[in-house]
Order: structure tokens, then sequence, then C-alpha cells
């Protein structure tokens, strides 16, 4: 099991980014660290950044779209990462950026109590969005990246009523999959790079901190499908060069499961904004996850 403690360590390097990112910037980290609201949960001050765009119109259910930060990171980053703000404006959906608690901020992605309330925080954070505006309830999907990728996965178990799809990008993968006793099929999509520096693709020690062991990508996927009851044997193809997906179909509910391998890709979202490549590896532009995986959710509402 991969403690907390492990993850403070392994990620050091990902605490280095914002830090970067201020002295190139030349602005404060509280400022880039920014929140616009707060919620009372599991008796707790919990932070989120909300954009609702333009073309969001009250009198139509909008959908809403809850993207969650890589360890050490924050919401405002994940923003700026992910573009999620850009497809928001074109199609009038609602984006949720939570934040974790404590500092560095890390989604408590293994056996410990602080795991109950960050899914309670979500659970209520969507009851918030819900008396505010108008959220369509059949399309509320949840993405990350990093420990926010194994948050999006920890949602998958626990509010599979809510929550339509998952999407993951270079998820940390920190409970066996065993821990998921919901088999409730949900459509799943992930992006993941085989040169990912820290969570390595083939699975395994990986290279910052041997004290973790994480699953196959592969792998993980092929057990995403069996849990939505896909045919076992996956479609590959190629959309772009260096990207091979792989699509299960067949899936009880057409809850698909797919999965993008950026060839030389780093710990990074692909078509995203570029974090320094000296701690994350390279970012590709072959492909943008954030449209990609926009058109999956929209082709999944929650079934009921």
């Amino acid at each position: 099991m991969i403690s907390r403690g492990f993850l403070l360590r392994a990620l050091a390097i990902v605490v280095a980014v914002p830090l970067t990112l201020v002295a190139a910037g030349a602005v404060a980290l509280t400022a880039l660290d920014r929140s616009t609201a707060t919620i009372l949960s599991s008796g707790q001050k919990r932070e989120y950044l909300l954009y609702v765009p333009k073309s969001y119109d009250a009198r139509k259910p909008a959908p809403l779209v809850i993207s969650l930060h890589g360890a050490a990171l924050w919401p405002a980053l994940q923003m700026k990462i992910s573009g999620w703000n850009r497809l928001a404006d074109a199609n009038g959906f609602i984006v949720a950026y939570p934040s974790a608690s404590g500092f560095p901020k890390i989604w408590h992605v293994d056996r410990v109590p602080g795991l109950d309330a960050d899914v309670r925080f979500i659970a209520d954070l969507i009851d918030a969005l819900k008396s505010q505006y108008n959220i369509d309830p059949e399309r509320i999907y949840a993405n990350g990246m990093s420990n926010g990728g194994g948050m999006a996965y920890v949602l998958s178990c626990t509010l599979s009523d809510r929550i339509a799809a998952i999407g993951m990008v270079a998820a940390a993968q920190s409970l066996a999959w065993d821990w998921c006793t919901d088999r409730r099929p949900i459509p799943m999509i992930g992006f993941h790079g085989t040169a990912d520096p820290i969570i390595p693709y083939a699975g395994g020690p990986s290279p910052v901190g041997p004290a973790a062991v994480f699953p196959s990508v592969t792998g993980w996927a092929a057990n995403w499908a069996r849990r939505n009851g896909c045919q076992p044997q996956a479609r590959q193809m190629q959309p772009a060069e260096g990207i091979t997906e792989l699509e299960y179909t067949g899936c009880a509910g057409d809850a698909t499961v797919e999965l993008f391998t950026i060839s030389g890709g780093g710990h990074s979202w692909p078509g995203g904004t570029a974090l320094p490549s000296m701690f994350v590896g390279a970012t590709s532009n072959a492909i943008c996850a954030t449209d990609i995986m926009w058109d999956f959710f929209s082709a999944h509402p929650l079934r009921r």
C-alpha cells in the first residue's frame, strides 16, 4: 500500500514545478493557488475553483466537469494545464476544480480516513453546485491527472450513481484493483506516456521511490474493461503519429473503455500546457486529451 508519506517524498520533484513557474512568471504562489469558493464538508472548509462560461444558459441543464489536480499542485494550475475552460466556453458546461486538503495538496487515495472525507467533499460539491446552477444530473463527469487520476478512480467506485464517466491522465493508481467492490459499469478514458518518469507505464516500482509498486497501465485498462463487462479483445488504432489507442467495446450499458498510449510521453497532459520537462518528461501535442475526453464524455451520459 502506498502511504501518504511516500507520496510526499516520491512526488517531491513535482513540488518544484510550482517554484519553477513562479520564478519564470514572477508572480506570488498565493496568487496562483487561488480558489473562488468554499463549502463546509465533514466539518472542514474545503476550497474549489469554479468556471461558469458566458455561454451557460440557466434555462438549459448544463453538464458539469470536475477536474482534479495532481499531488502537490493546485486547482488553478490544473485549470491551466488541462484547458477545460476553452471547451466550456464552446459547449456551455460548467467546470469545477476542487482542491485537495493539506500542504502539499494531496488526494487521499489510500486506505485512510481522509479518503472518505475527500469522497464526501466531491459529493457535497455536486450538491452545492446543483443548488446554484441548472446542472444536468445525467452529465456529471470527473477527470484528473496523476494523484487526481487516482482520485477519479476512487470516485468511480464510490459515486458511480452520480458520475457518468471518468477521465484519467498519467493516473497514479495507489489502490489495488480489488479495493473497488462497486461493479457498476462506468465508462473510462485514459491517457498515459510510455516515458512517464513517475508512474511507469509497464508497472512496477516507481523510479522516484521503490516503496511504491504501480500496476501496468494496459493491465489496469483491461481490469476496467472486465469490470464493465466488455469484450476481452480490444480494438487497436493509431489516431496520430506516436499515439496508440485501445478501445474495449461490447460493454454493459455501453460503458466503453479507451486507453491512449503516448510514445515517449511523460507525466503530462497531452495537448495541454507543458510543465518543465526536466521534472515530468515530454508533453505530446500529437493529440489533445481534453478535446478527446470531452467527445467521450458527451457520448456517455449516466445510465441508471
